[in-house]
């Protein structure tokens, strides 16, 4: 690994400084310094191909942020748990202080990283995380029993499209960053504590 203390991942990647970036990503890139004091790592890695960056902010954007029953908190909780069932570092570290940060609660971000199971959870979350944790560790063994669990918890087919292309968009960065060994930000590990 290395030592440098801007270390973002394992590979020698031709990350662009931020007066590189397009107007547009100098921007975005800005925002992120406003309302998180940092730019995150993922971000800075998916830099050096102005395509891919374009691809994952507005995908990540439209999910977490876009219309949907999901509630912020909810969607960081399906990252948390997706991420932890993954062993993906990076997004532990990340997700798990947006846990913190939304729910006001410190524990919280901490159980939905080690174990959500013994967390104490509503009937409507802990059948979403289920139905992650599930999807995460045995796609194959999702059948129409585990999305009228969820339907039974009261979400409806389009909450169950959206916690599936949540939990599924986790599980795809989740292998990007243990690929390349991404870091998180320092600044992560003291967030809402």
């Amino acid at each position: 690994m290395k030592s440098q203390p801007d270390h973002i991942t394992a590979l020698d990647l031709p990350i662009p400084s931020r007066e590189q970036l397009t107007p547009e990503f100098q921007k975005y890139f800005a925002i992120c310094d406003e309302k998180l004091g940092m730019v995150p790592n993922v971000l800075k890695a998916y830099s050096q191909n102005a395509g891919q960056l374009e691809a994952f902010s507005r995908l990540y954007n439209e999910l977490m942020f876009g219309d949907s029953n999901i509630s912020e908190l909810e969607k960081e909780m399906i990252a948390v748990v997706v991420s932890s069932e993954n062993s993906c570092y990076y997004c532990q570290v990340a997700h798990g202080a947006a846990v913190r940060e939304y729910a006001d609660e410190p524990k919280l971000g901490e159980l939905m990283v080690m174990n959500y199971r013994v967390a104490e959870l509503s009937e409507r979350h802990r059948a979403m995380l289920d139905f992650a944790h599930k999807l995460t560790e045995t796609p194959d063994k999702i059948v129409e029993a585990d999305r009228q669990a969820l339907r039974d918890a009261g979400f409806s087919d389009r909450d169950i499209w959206d916690i599936a292309n949540i939990a599924g968009f986790y599980n795809m960065t989740n292998r990007v960053a243990s690929a390349v060994d991404m870091q998180p930000n320092p600044e992560y590990h003291n967030h809402c504590r």
